[in-house]
């Protein structure tokens, strides 16, 4: 078997890849909070609600969700080509994968925001109810409070998955750290920058982890 010889892989494309990694993550991130987060509240309260058009209408998003959740993320990022285009002028490197990236993680993460919310005692809820308060006033002050571990939990746990995705994201010239470890480790046959992007990628999800599981602990009530 051929040694490994660290000393030819390309430290500086091993750093821009590490930081597309980053951006693809980052943004993607943020945007899957700002969309998966309401849309979760929004599957919660349409849930409990006794009116037939509001069962209706969670019907109808939880089959999107549903849907949209069922389909591979290399699949998925293929078939959303068009649609990423039009949004943000290309369908590859960094910009071109955060649009897939959204809309792959976005209900990923609303259904573990619905299960988060649905874990607050329901007692809480109804002294609420019983002091007037609205919909709204019970989910600001009641629901996203007393979740506030479960939220945290799901936040960390739908970044771990982003992390995954941006990998997958270079199957289809995503960038990133996945890019390089197929262009170089799978078809130049460079094994050595396939285990360091391995291993970045290992270290980075590790990071991520440890601080999502210190924030839960942290606002965890005992």
């Amino acid at each position: 078997m051929k040694g490994l010889d660290f000393s030819q892989v390309n430290w500086e494309e091993i750093g821009t890849s590490s930081t597309d990694t980053l951006l693809m993550l980052g943004y993607s991130a943020l945007f899957t909070f700002l969309v998966g987060l309401p849309l979760g509240v929004l599957l919660f309260v349409l849930s409990r609600s006794n009116f037939w058009v509001s069962r209706w209408v969670y019907r109808v998003l939880s089959l999107v969700v549903n849907i949209l959740r069922s389909i591979p993320f290399i699949i998925l990022i293929v078939a959303l080509i068009p649609i990423t285009r039009s949004i943000v002028g290309v369908s590859m490197g960094v910009k071109g994968t955060i649009v897939p990236l959204v809309i792959a993680a976005a209900p990923f993460f609303a259904r573990l925001i619905e299960t988060a919310l649905r874990e607050v005692d329901r007692g809480v809820i109804e002294a609420s109810q019983a002091m007037g308060a609205s919909i709204w006033q019970i989910v600001r002050k009641v629901l996203l409070p007393e979740s506030l571990p479960g939220i945290i939990a799901a936040m960390t746990i739908t970044v771990v998955t982003l992390v995954s995705y941006t990998a997958m994201s270079g199957m289809v010239g995503g960038g990133g750290l996945g890019d390089l470890a197929i262009r170089y480790g799978y078809y130049r046959y460079q094994s050595e920058v396939m285990i360091v992007a391995i291993v970045l990628m290992v270290i980075l999800v590790q990071i991520l982890q440890m601080v999502g599981d210190r924030l839960v602990s942290h606002f965890t009530r005992k």
